[in-house]
């Protein structure tokens, strides 16, 4: 195959097309950009619905009700009015509250009292239990959404979690999904207080339309406003995220167990606080200078809307005094133009406040819209059981998104079924990219990986992976128990007492869960109570029998045993080549001595195979593979 460039984000051999990149915004949303982001409301209304039908309707039905309790309240509050005027009118006169009573006068004005009181107890009732359906369905909402994006992380490329544009757009969903239930009420919301709106303003059409058309003209600068700041507030989160990343990290690695040591050691807590305060200082400024400018301009362009009403209410008292009002219209036209004032307000700064999230919903939805390149086929080819010929590297280059320099380039070898084979060479040579090509972490920008014949592309990815038992240098030590910890292996046999015991036994990290007092279901860690903690060669032997739990075909040891002695990595290299019988392994490791035992050694430099042979075979050619083992061997005379 030629050898020609490609580019860091170009497509792979699979013709999957060029990753895509999170949208950039060097300024704040346009206008256009706000309206735009509506089309978010839609998807994000029927996965709320999809949450839960029953509180959604409830929540819906509960409003309507409540809608409409605004102005029955305060038409009956002028009724109020005008019966008391009425019975004062009459000039009646009682000598106590019994005699008034008996009279039978001030029966409708009762009435009228015990309507409103019912009306106000109905009303906090119905706010109290939309309040209880929103939190239900906010916290199902967000736990939803919390699987559902944890569930598409899981089918996203490795590339996308090394990328440091996706992790930030990873980092802006992970917010959304806690961040935008409120959302929920306020979509809600502004539909009850629309229906409240209309209500008032049927009520007052009957006496002054042109009032209505006068308030809200007066609420348009104020709205205008309000978008304007909420877009400003939108691009400055959306700019800071790899700063906020950077806060969260510094605060994680001043504050663990995991960092605590080197902490110390180093006294290195001045220069994380001073690094924080540095990073939390500037981000709280131009927060400041954004809330400053708001409340300025705010206040302002709100007084406006203020002006309006008062020119109402001036008006309104005017038709009273000339006697066109009774003193109850007085009340009910006052309070209905306070009210409706403030509805306006609310919906017209709401409906901006509800554009400008729409924005946060891009973060989420386009998070969701990321396709892995790395996918199975339509038809994948039957996965051969067992493995007959083994794997082939047909002129393989890869490298890393946005490097410059391949990772490998030319790499050409055979692994063959049941061949013990190791990968030696120094660091960045290549070793562990061409495991992550073996398990289809990634694939190959030129050439082809075979199994059996088939481009690994051809069969399934999932199964590919089943029949592959790795364990990276940088094995993950999870917060669980020491059960746990090796049954995570073969999640589908996490119950399985017994293949775990054999999978520590086979690991030689039986004598590890014999030192805990809970054994097995001891939990190790820091992170929570009643955690032990590890030595990393403990940890490493874990890590090593979780490989065991797989009953794969292809067994792969990338520098787990970092952590032990010359002798006892000695031990478990030797032990898996034992349990290796029959099943394709490979081993990688910087002691040139422990993977003497192998079937065949393949020497990596610079992402090419520079030699290839048995231990005695390399040292007899007394290359770059004899010359690393004297260095090694000077080191233990």
């Amino acid at each position: 195959m030629a050898d020609t460039a490609i580019p860091a984000s170009g497509k792979d051999s699979g013709g999957n097309g060029p990753k895509p990149q999170p949208s950039q915004r060097s300024n704040k949303p346009s206008m256009r950009e706000r309206f735009d982001a509506m089309r978010n409301l839609p998807p994000f209304l029927r996965q709320i619905w999809a949450t839960s039908p029953g509180l959604t309707l409830l929540g819906i039905g509960l409003r309507l009700v409540r809608a409409l309790l605004p102005i029955v309240t305060l038409y009956i509050g002028k009724l109020i009015i005008d019966e008391a005027v009425r019975l004062v009118d009459l000039g009646l006169r009682f000598d106590s509250i019994p005699d008034a009573w008996r009279s039978g006068q001030l029966d409708h004005l009762l009435w009228l009292l015990v309507a409103e009181f019912a009306l106000a107890i109905l009303s906090d009732l119905l706010g109290r239990m939309v309040s209880y359906a929103d939190g239900l369905l906010s916290e199902l909402f967000n736990n939803a959404t919390s699987i559902r994006l944890m569930e598409h992380a899981a089918t996203l490329d490795l590339e996308d979690f090394e990328d440091p544009d996706l992790q930030d757009k990873l980092e802006r969903a992970r917010r959304q999904t806690m961040g935008r239930s409120n959302l929920m009420s306020q979509l809600f919301g502004q539909a009850q207080d629309a229906i409240t709106v209309i209500s008032f303003g049927a009520g007052l059409l009957v006496y002054a339309p042109w009032l209505i058309v006068l308030l809200a003209i007066a609420l348009v600068p104020a709205f205008v406003g309000e978008s304007h700041f909420n877009a400003a507030g939108y691009s400055l989160n959306f700019h800071w995220t790899p700063e906020r990343r950077q806060l969260e990290y510094i605060r994680q690695a001043g504050a663990s167990v995991e960092t605590a040591k080197e902490v110390k050691i180093f006294n290195l807590n001045r220069f994380l606080i001073e690094r924080y305060r540095t990073l939390a200082t500037k981000f709280y400024l131009a927060n400041r200078a954004l809330a400053r400018r708001r409340a300025v301009w705010g206040t302002l362009l709100a007084a406006l809307g203020t002006l309006g009403y008062y020119v109402a209410y001036a008006y309104i008292c005017w038709r009273t005094v000339r006697g066109d009002f009774s003193i109850g219209d007085l009340t009910f036209l006052a309070g209905s133009f306070r009210r409706l004032r403030q509805l306006l307000e609310g919906l017209l700064i709401g409906f901006s406040q509800v554009a400008g999230q729409a924005l946060y919903l891009d973060d989420l939805f386009s998070f969701f819209e990321i396709e892995p390149e790395i996918r199975s086929p339509a038809n994948p080819a039957p996965f051969p059981k067992p493995i007959r010929q083994g794997f082939v590297f047909d002129d393989v280059g890869f490298r890393y998104p946005d490097a410059e320099r391949w990772a490998v380039r030319n790499l050409s070898f055979e692994l063959k079924a049941g061949e013990v084979l190791a990968l030696v060479g120094e660091n960045g040579a290549g070793k562990t990219t061409l495991v992550k090509l073996l398990a289809r972490l990634y694939d190959p920008d030129e050439g082809r990986i075979l199994l059996d014949g088939r481009d690994l592309r051809d069969y399934d990815i999932d199964e590919l992976r089943a029949n592959i038992g790795v364990i990276f240098q940088d094995f993950v030590r999870y917060n669980l128990t020491a059960g746990e910890n090796i049954g995570v292996g073969q999640i589908d046999a996490m119950d399985d007492r017994e293949r775990i015991r054999h999978a520590a036994e086979r690991g030689m990290a039986d004598e590890v869960v014999a030192s805990l007092a809970k054994g097995y279901e001891q939990p190790i860690g820091r992170r929570f109570k009643d955690g032990v903690d590890l030595s990393g060669g403990q940890w490493q032997k874990i890590a090593i029998a979780r490989a065991y739990m797989r009953d794969a075909q292809v067994m792969i040891l990338d520098e787990p045993t970092a952590a032990l002695d010359a002798r006892a990595e000695y031990e478990v290299f030797q032990r898996f080549k034992e349990l290796s019988d029959e099943r394709t392994a490979v081993l990688i490791s910087h002691r040139f001595s422990s993977v003497r035992m192998a079937d065949r050694i393949l020497v990596l430099n610079e992402g090419r195979v520079e030699a290839s042979g048995t231990h005695e075979q390399l040292m007899a050619q007394g290359g770059r593979y004899a010359e690393l083992f004297e260095l090694q061997a000077a080191g233990y005379r």
